[in-house]
């Protein structure tokens, strides 16, 4: 089965992937930005998803899963809105930071660059696995 990958943001000061960590899963609540809900509407079970802490560290921390589909989001009485759950997988080696990120012309073309207010985003395949790799390697 061919799966999708994304990358969300959150701030650590409001959930950080540790605490995703010990909660093992958690609804993707909060969204309010209709591309971002969309990208959440289009997750699929099994879909790969890294999670970024953004404003305090910007970096990419941690690997994620979608455990469930879109379902209304139980933080508003607004049937637009739209969850999927998350269920944590790892912790990268170590961060891959913006700063990296954007000096690496392998990932120029990133929304995480372009469009860097967006809280779910997509990535491709090849994206998601060099920010993997980039985890494993020394910082520079």
């Amino acid at each position: 089965m061919a799966r999708n990958h994304w990358l969300v943001k959150q701030e650590p000061t409001a959930y950080p992937f540790t605490q995703l960590q010990k909660d093992g899963q958690t609804p993707w609540t909060g969204v309010r930005n209709y591309q971002a809900r969309n990208n959440l509407a289009a997750m699929k079970v099994g879909d790969q998803v890294l999670y970024y802490h953004s404003v305090v560290g910007c970096e990419v921390v941690g690997i994620c899963e979608v455990a469930r589909e879109s379902y209304p989001d139980p933080t508003t009485d607004d049937p637009r809105w739209v969850v999927v759950d998350l269920a944590a997988k790892k912790a990268l080696a170590r961060s891959v930071t913006l700063a990296e990120i954007k000096a690496d012309p392998e990932l120029e073309g990133l929304a995480l660059i372009r469009q860097s207010r967006l809280s779910v985003m997509p990535l491709e395949r090849a994206a998601y696995e060099h920010i993997v790799r980039l985890s494993s390697k020394p910082r520079t």
